[in-house]
């Protein structure tokens, strides 16, 4: 492998798999949007509820693909998602974005949960950045202005998970079902961070910009666990984690987010604090890989549990992650493991007959085909960012 190879086989399985299935399976005719489910043995279920996260990363991959590509078919699916969410998932009377719609497009699951947000925040920046449009770029920092509004935690920092509706206190500020009941978590920072990074590339606002390195800051003083260079996960208001848990694809990913989001703002001194901590989160990460090439999503130290499966956005974020060591810190086993992530993808995860991707590899070494091939979180955003 090389990588003008790698190169050619990326873009070539962006263009002739991944978007193409969300341009042919997933647009919905009937309501409008795109439909909120297709199941891994690839049936559409028409009346699935609609989420803000399918829907922002549906708009985020398209305005990219357009910005790069320049192919008109990009922008009209962008477009198309842009003016869905806008229409439908905007709250007009209180702000933010609902969770969930039902099919034809009326309010399903009110809450404002902050990833959400982030997530239309990344999609709309990136329509704005791809075609300069004032609409999305006010409704990006609109959905900025409600996240520091009604999340950000004055006193003791860091962003809160959720709200109801009105931005009132909310029980239960769960991101998923799998997810620890606490009201801060890396993974919601990760993708608050992700989208005011992109945001600052077409809004330069003094305080976007101040947050932003204060993001960093967070994930370097209080996320980052210094003894084992792995991310704690979930956090009490006071920043207290209980939980031993480490998610290598989280891992991966926060070390490139983290360079990027450094690069991006440009300020000297966080960019070095954040150069020397990379290659040791890589490392952390590393620990989960397979001699398949593959890694594992996580192990659960205080439960004695070790997921095993290899999902296919841990893949990605490998790649990636990979990728940045190389080019930044010229570790040619960097570019080594990033061509084995990607054999990895091309031998278990790419579906040749169904388009885009399996959920995973399980842990037994069978194609996972039981759960989602698109929903709520099975999205073309990690593969086409990768």
């Amino acid at each position: 492998m090389t990588i003008e190879k790698l190169k050619e086989e990326v873009e070539d399985e962006l263009e002739n798999n991944i978007l193409p299935f969300w341009m042919t399976r997933m647009v919905d005719k009937k309501n409008g949007g795109f439909y909120g489910r297709i199941s891994g043995d690839g049936i559409t279920y028409a009346n699935a509820p609609k989420g803000a996260i399918l829907n922002g990363r549906i708009l985020w991959a398209f305005s990219a693909a357009y910005r790069v590509l320049k192919k008109d078919e990009y922008l009209r699916i962008a477009t198309y998602a842009k003016q869905y969410i806008t229409d439908h998932f905007v709250d007009k009377q209180y702000g933010g974005i609902y969770w969930s719609l039902n099919a034809d497009g009326t309010p399903l699951d009110t809450k404002k949960q902050m990833y959400a947000l982030g997530f239309v925040i990344y999609g709309m920046s990136e329509y704005a950045r791809a075609t300069g449009d004032k609409e999305a770029l006010d409704c990006a920092v609109k959905l900025f202005h409600d996240i520091e509004s009604h999340s950000f935690d004055k006193e003791k920092n860091g962003y809160l998970e959720a709200t109801t509706r009105d931005w009132q206190e909310i029980e239960d500020m769960r991101l998923s079902a799998k997810d620890a009941n606490e009201k801060k978590t890396m993974n919601t920072h990760l993708h608050i961070l992700e989208p005011y990074t992109n945001l600052y590339r077409v809004w330069k606002d003094d305080t976007l910009k101040a947050q932003l390195g204060n993001l960093i800051d967070i994930f370097l003083d209080y996320i980052l666990d210094k003894q084992t260079n792995h991310l704690n996960l979930f956090f009490d208001e006071n920043w207290v984690s209980k939980y031993k848990i480490h998610s290598y694809g989280h891992d991966i990913e926060a070390s490139w987010l983290l360079y990027e989001a450094g690069l991006v703002l440009g300020d000297e001194e966080r960019m070095q604090r954040i150069k020397d901590v990379v290659p040791s989160i890589v490392g952390a990460a590393s620990e989960g890989l397979m001699t398949d090439g593959g890694l594992i999503d996580e192990i659960n130290i205080t439960k004695e549990r070790v997921i095993a499966d290899k999902d296919w956005w841990v893949q990605c974020e490998a790649v990636i992650g990979f990728a940045n060591l190389y080019q930044y810190y010229h570790d040619e086993r960097g570019l080594e493991q990033c061509f084995n992530s990607w054999d990895f993808i091309k031998n278990h995860i790419i579906d040749r007959v169904g388009g885009e991707w399996f959920w995973s590899l399980k842990a037994n070494g069978t194609t996972n085909v039981k759960d989602d091939k698109a929903g709520f979180w099975k999205c073309p955003y990690h593969n086409t960012r990768m």
